[in-house]
């Protein structure tokens, strides 16, 4: 019995040492990587953060090659129909290229600021994320503190809940 406690308590530990941190800032590699414009410039994501200092940002990780993103774009539409005055849209793209990322853009209609991510899912700015799936939305309060940081297209529930809060 006491061998049987030892072993699930070493397991309970195991597990809640593994468990993902909620971050509540940016690491500075996220900060320093330069994405890519709509007008093909370049820009770092710390100038993208600063250009809305002072506001809530949605923020949200895509792909116009992602069969769950396309299914995700109403909610996400909804979201900025419903906080869009008060909420700032930022949407990564990891689109494979510049031309096929605005081709995306405009066919599905994505509103907001639009960045594309030049080094794919598994580069830098992924890894500085933790990116493991897209969609992937976060949430960034007024005063530049990350209050969602791992969303994904089953947590718009969760989504509206944080942004009542921050909005």
């Amino acid at each position: 019995m006491i061998k049987k406690m030892l072993v699930l308590a070493t397991m309970l530990i195991s597990t809640l040492g593994c468990a993902q941190k909620e971050e509540t800032s940016f690491k500075s590699e996220s900060l320093e990587y330069v994405l890519k414009t709509t007008e093909d410039k370049p820009i770092a994501f710390q100038e993208i953060l600063k250009k809305h200092e002072g506001k809530t940002i949605f923020i949200e990780v895509w792909a116009s090659w992602c069969p769950d993103c396309i299914k995700a774009l109403p909610e996400v539409k909804k979201l900025n129909e419903t906080y869009g005055k008060e909420v700032v849209f930022v949407n990564l793209s990891y689109d494979k290229t510049y031309e096929k990322w605005l081709e995306g853009i405009n066919k599905y209609q994505v509103e907001g600021d639009n960045y594309l991510i030049p080094d794919g899912m598994k580069g830098n700015f992924g890894k500085s994320l933790n990116v493991d799936w897209i969609p992937r939305y976060l949430i960034v309060d007024k005063t530049g503190n990350i209050v969602l940081y791992r969303a994904i297209e089953k947590d718009f529930d969760t989504i509206t809940e944080v942004l009542n809060k921050v909005k």
